[in-house]
């Protein structure tokens, strides 16, 4: 197995900003599903309290009480979709072409 190597910032429409710049404005609370350091699914509960850039590492949000998320890793937040929505639901539909290696002609 080859060992994670976290993929390097990408940045994201602006539209997703606006969202988390919302979000901090009323106080929202809610549910963030994204990608972890190890690519896998992952989440986290909070409110958002401030989008922050760290110099060479990208845009985050900081969720109290204790989380931070890269944004261009989040699948949704707070049931919207995020940045990396399109790279999840690639996932769900990569099955639905595949035959498990059989020919279907073969098959029948």
């Amino acid at each position: 197995m080859k060992p994670y190597i976290e993929a390097s910032y990408t940045p994201v429409q602006y539209c997703y900003r606006e969202v988390i710049e919302d979000m901090i404005t009323t106080h929202r609370t809610g549910k963030v599903f994204y990608f972890n350091a190890k690519g896998e699914v992952d989440c986290v509960e909070g409110e958002v309290v401030a989008l922050t850039e760290l110099t060479s590492k990208g845009l985050f949000i900081n969720l109290a009480p204790e989380a931070t998320v890269r944004i261009d890793r989040i699948i949704t937040l707070f049931g919207k979709p995020g940045a990396a929505y399109d790279e999840y639901d690639a996932y769900a539909n990569a099955c639905m072409e595949c035959n498990y290696g059989e020919d279907w002609e073969e098959s029948k």
